[in-house]
């Protein structure tokens, strides 16, 4: 028997968490660094993943099945395609900087704790790693039902990390902050629990067909997609239709597409920043990672069907986002709404149905990952010095601390998708792919890149440059932990800017399964390439 790498790799963190959980209080510097090391041996395993999934062979790899719940149909079933790697790759690289960066967070919590039962540090770093656990099996998952436990199981720990160790960083009183934070994590948990009753619906509905017509109930992706392909199973058209909605409009909310969005910018402004990095950069691409896996390739006719309803959604999250972020005066916020409009692009990828889209709508999921973290991460770094999320505080940092503004500099830059850096590729495929079938609504979405050149410059004059302004004389520049944090993420961005390879190369083969899924090809030029005219093969000779 094979050794059971999927398992292990989802299975690590979520040992190290009950492990940091564990550990007691008075040793809560252990606890930080033994989460630090199940996050790294974690990172190991996922690179071992990388190096043994082979593009060029068969579609999901690494594969593991047992029986888990036999009289229902369910199974523990796991594998890779190309588009999972890459996110676990991404997921298991964020964690240790998430770690990292958060190594005080929880620290006034023990200052004020009276009861020794309650360990914030603990329960902070556990937390991070349960929910690395879940994300990672969620994207190996390739049974329907569990794949839904850990969709749902995530928003538990999510939900403590934002209400119980939110952003301190404020003019309000603690009273106040504290209901502000309890207000952002309810209003995330409602959101997500509501889409995901909705998914739960639609998974009943799923298993009710496969049995009424294969006799046997089953969740398993493989078996659904091969008798379809087999012409086993057939869906009416209706009956596609509203599971491909139920499951979609779960992976909506948590990508999030507008008009589900609302909850993200409570959530990150109020959560600690790497907190606001484990959401938008690790647990909202579930959502759009779900919608390549399970909506094309369960409910092909449906997403065609809904394609043109969807790229609308997802042009007017690109154009949304970025006027509200143009428009704000707390920094969290508006990296929140500059989230919102890089998933519109995303979404947008995902259902031009055309290879340069899908395949730059899993890049962006990696590279906004990576460019997020580093600029949301500094600009923790940032409001940890002055005590203050808005834009107007700030002035002049350039002069006092150059190496904080020089990487604020470069993850702004990231973000707006400059050509050198990593985002720039994943957003001219998208828009390429784009372009190549809907050229009006790729017209549209340009407008966006025009947009994050205004709010993310804008940022950076009002916060970097100019008059030193009052309380911002004395501030320290960025210190070895933060440079450790911060230097890897802006290397990498460069590094896949100019040199995307290692990733296109696995993404590639699993977007044309995806694309034969749905029974698409990319459209082929009015023009032949080789077209010649007879007068100008003349003129040639």
């Amino acid at each position: 028997m094979s050794f059971p790498l999927l398992t292990a790799t989802a299975a690590l963190p979520a040992i190290g968490a009950v492990l940091t959980a564990a550990v007691p209080a008075a040793r809560r510097g252990a606890a930080k660094w033994l989460a630090l090391i199940f996050s790294l041996a974690t990172l190991a395993l996922a690179a071992v993943v990388f190096v043994r999934f082979d593009p060029g062979g068969e579609r999901y790899q690494l594969t593991e099945s047992r029986a888990w719940i036999a009289d229902f149909g369910v199974r523990y079933e796991l594998g890779v395609d190309g588009i999972a790697v890459a996110l676990i790759a991404l997921t298991a690289l964020l964690i240790p900087f998430v770690i990292l960066a958060g190594w005080h967070d929880a620290d006034p919590l023990e200052e004020h704790n009276a009861n020794r039962r309650w360990r914030p540090t603990q329960g902070f770093f556990a937390l991070i790693l349960m929910v690395e656990a879940m994300v990672v099996i969620s994207f190996e998952a390739t049974d329907v039902f569990l794949f839904y436990i850990f969709f749902e199981a995530m928003l538990i720990p999510m939900y403590f990390l934002i209400g119980g160790f939110g952003d301190r960083a404020g003019e309000l009183s603690a009273d106040d902050t504290a209901k502000q934070r309890s207000y952002a994590a309810v209003k995330f948990l409602l959101y997500n629990l509501v889409g995901g009753l909705i998914m739960l619906a639609a998974v009943i509905g799923l298993y009710a067909v496969t049995a009424d017509q294969l006799g046997t109930g089953t969740f398993s992706l493989q078996e659904i997609a091969q008798a379809r392909a087999d012409g086993k199973l057939d869906f009416a058209t209706i009956t596609e239709r509203a599971l491909f909605l139920g499951f979609f409009f779960a992976f909506a909310v948590k990508a999030p597409l507008w008009p589900l969005h609302t909850w993200l910018p409570n959530a990150m402004g109020e959560a600690t920043t790497p907190v606001a990095v484990l959401i938008t950069a690790v647990v909202d691409k579930v959502g759009t990672f779900a919608m390549l896996r399970f909506c094309l390739q369960l409910f092909p006719e449906a997403s065609k069907w809904a394609t043109p309803v969807i790229l609308v959604l997802a042009v007017i999250s690109i154009i949304y986002g970025a006027l509200l972020a143009v428009g704000q005066r707390d920094i969290k916020r508006l990296i929140a709404y500059a989230s919102i409009s890089h998933f519109g692009f995303i979404v947008l990828g995902i259902f031009a149905m055309t290879s340069q889209g899908q395949s730059g709508a899993t890049l962006y999921m990696v590279n906004h990952g990576i460019s997020t973290a580093a600029l949301m991460l500094v600009a923790g770094f940032l409001i940890s010095r002055r005590g203050s999320r808005l834009i107007a505080d700030y002035g002049g940092v350039q002069k006092v601390a150059p190496v904080l503004a020089g990487t604020f500099l470069v993850g702004g830059l990231a973000t707006l998708s400059l050509p050198g850096l990593a985002p720039f590729i994943s957003e001219f495929l998208v828009l390429v792919g784009t372009f190549s079938r809907y050229p009006a609504l790729g017209v549209i979405a340009t407008v966006g890149i025009v947009l994050a050149a205004l709010y993310v410059l804008v940022l950076y004059q009002r916060t970097m440059t100019g008059p030193v302004k009052a309380g911002i004389e004395g501030m320290a520049d960025l210190r070895i932990r933060e440079l450790v944090v911060v230097t890897p993420l802006i290397a990498l961005l460069l590094f896949l800017g100019v040199f995307p390879k290692p990733l296109t190369d696995v993404v590639n083969p699993a977007v044309k399964h995806t694309l034969s899924d749905v029974r698409k090809s990319d459209p082929k030029p009015d023009v032949p390439v080789n077209a010649v005219k007879p007068e100008e093969s003349e003129a040639a000779k």
